[in-house]
């Protein structure tokens, strides 16, 4: 079965209706799909765990990363839904606060929030993770020769 692609307002509705699967969590742009990304998310998918992807908004790209995204969140969200290790795409709106993103993981109840080595989040994403019961899971080392940036400057 395809990947679902869900829009934040109907994330409950959807959660509700999967399978009772270990939840895994990951998050970020995945702007220009690259071996780094599917390193990333392969290692992060478990044996008969959900993986889920909260894919950054435009507006995000634009403001944090400062350029423009190549591809726009719908076109990401579908590239990403092809992937055998993705089980769902969750479109976010665009975040001001991190009070948004603890929000969003207390509604979605992550068993797991998979990140890699060096997540400068980390702390904030273990803080948010302790008040549901969560855990975090480095599943891979930064691989910083595979970066969005460093591909579009080669191109």
């Amino acid at each position: 079965m395809k990947p679902a692609i869900w829009k934040y307002a109907d994330v409950t509705m959807h959660l509700a209706q999967r399978e009772e699967k270990e939840l895994i969590l990951v998050g970020g742009c995945f702007d220009l799909l690259h071996y780094g990304h599917i390193t990333f998310l392969k290692n992060a998918k478990l044996p008969n765990s959900f993986l889920l992807v909260a894919l950054e908004s435009d507006e995000y790209i634009i403001k944090h990363k400062h350029r423009k995204p190549i591809h726009t969140q719908e076109h990401r969200a579908e590239i990403l839904s092809e992937l055998r290790s993705v089980d769902a795409v969750l479109l976010l709106p665009y975040f001001t606060s991190d009070t948004q993103y603890s929000q969003m993981v207390t509604t979605i109840k992550p068993n797991v929030v998979a990140i890699t080595e060096g997540d400068g989040q980390a702390e904030n994403k273990k803080k948010q993770l302790e008040q549901i019961g969560g855990r975090i899971q480095i599943v891979t080392g930064l691989l910083s020769d595979y970066s969005t940036t460093t591909i579009a400057q080669q191109i």
